[in-house]
């Protein structure tokens, strides 16, 4: 049973991030913005590098990029704590049917693991050449973040297994 409250527990912690990270993202609309602008502009990056053909100035389209993170971190905020109200349901049954309740939050971790991957590290680091920022550049936090759910997906998925009497 410890084991399971410690999934459980770590999964919240990341859930009750998600939930400020889109808290954040809802009550201080323009800071975030800002920084999406920033990036995709790529108005801070290395003088006379190769890639400014890639960046966009349109405010439509920051729009767009913006709004499409905020949705994918509500998406998956509300799978996370979905996956945990059904984990919760199955705490104390058998270990079946606790791994098999872990199908949710392997979807939200999986969901937020690619964010950070792919749309951070890979579309905002390498593609909008953000790692060249000293100001607008989000890698390294994206790297932490990557890191932190990644090792929460490693111990979920840990299977359950039933006590031996």
């Amino acid at each position: 049973m410890t084991i399971r409250v410690a999934k459980l527990l770590l999964l919240a912690g990341v859930a009750f991030f998600y939930t400020l990270v889109v808290f954040n993202n809802f009550t201080d609309y323009n800071s975030n913005a800002q920084f999406v602008r920033h990036v995709l502009l790529m108005d801070t990056t290395m003088p006379g590098n190769n890639g400014m053909w890639r960046s966009i100035s349109s405010p439509t389209m920051n729009r767009v990029f913006f709004l499409s993170i905020i949705a994918w971190e509500t998406v998956t905020t509300i799978l996370l704590w979905w996956g945990i109200a059904s984990l919760l349901r199955v705490l104390r049954q058998p270990a079946a049917r606790f791994n098999a309740a872990k199908f949710l939050p392997v979807i939200a971790l999986t969901l937020s693991l690619l964010m950070w991957l792919v749309a951070f590290i890979g579309v905002g680091g390498e593609w909008f050449l953000m790692w060249q920022s000293r100001v607008w550049n989000g890698e390294e936090t994206a790297c932490r973040d990557f890191a932190v759910v990644g090792l929460v997906f490693l111990i979920l998925v840990q299977p359950d297994t039933d006590p031996q009497s």
